[in-house]
């Protein structure tokens, strides 16, 4: 159920990686603006079931869909359901993303691939679809890219470098696909409290303090602090804005 006064209404999206986390969080908020929210998943069907009922008990619409982005027929399946459900589309947040970190003498060939599969490769990939669905009147692409790429910690060489990437593929694509009335910006997130922060063991310790200590607002962020810079790139607010990066880490840089 939308209401003119919704900043999305009408309008069709797909958040990649929104079982849980900063893309749950995402497709939460697009769907409370009125967007119909498609919740891509990987392996967390229980996590993207959850996020898709909190939106319809709430009167949104939304779906999830299962597809793994690294693979580019998962990704074909997932833009073909999303036309079949709701026949449009108008938004992608590439969200998906993995992090392992490692010293230099640690890193391997497997650990190399599977995080520039799937950051960088599967968001080539998935925006490639996403073009193809997207009408005349053009539409907004937001790649979930990190501070990791500007702050570059000690021991995430691989991560950090598949995030750069991320920064500039945002700027070349926003060139690229301008002529199409399509933005392409970035929000680079600071460290967040989710699921995958807590399961890492970074949610508590001397990590989190030394983040906590070096930021301007003393605190690390939650998942509602970057949702809504996600709608506010996906809406007409910003439709004069493309090749972008809004940094959002409580002035930590």
């Amino acid at each position: 159920m939308s209401t003119p006064t919704q900043k999305l209404a009408g309008k069709v999206a797909v958040v990649t990686g929104a079982s849980k986390g900063i893309g749950a969080g995402i497709a939460k908020q697009l769907a409370a603006e009125g967007a119909a929210v498609v919740v891509n998943y990987s392996s967390s069907k229980a996590g993207a079931d959850r996020v898709v009922d909190e939106i319809t008990q709430k009167g949104g619409k939304a779906v999830a869909v299962q597809g793994d982005v690294s693979k580019k027929a998962d990704i074909e399946r997932l833009f073909a359901e999303t036309k079949t459900k709701f026949g449009r589309l108008d938004i992608l947040v590439n969200n998906a993303g993995v992090y392992e970190f490692a010293p230099l003498e640690e890193i391997t060939e497997v650990n190399f691939n599977k995080m520039f599969n799937l950051n960088v490769l599967g968001l080539l990939l998935t925006t490639q679809a996403a073009v193809k669905q997207f009408g005349p009147e053009g539409g907004s692409i937001i790649n979930i890219s990190s501070t990791a790429s500007t702050f570059t910690p000690p021991n995430t060489a691989v991560y950090t470098g598949t995030k750069a990437a991320v920064d500039a593929i945002t700027r070349v694509l926003a060139k690229e696909l301008g002529p199409r009335k399509i933005r392409v910006n970035a929000i680079n997130p600071g460290m967040i409290e989710t699921e995958g922060v807590h399961a890492a063991g970074f949610a508590e310790g001397e990590f989190r303090k030394q983040i906590e200590a070096q930021a301007p607002l003393g605190r690390i962020g939650q998942t509602d602090d970057i949702a809504p810079t996600a709608v506010y790139l996906a809406s007409s607010d910003s439709k004069y804005m493309t090749g972008e990066t809004l940094v959002i880490s409580g002035g930590l840089r």
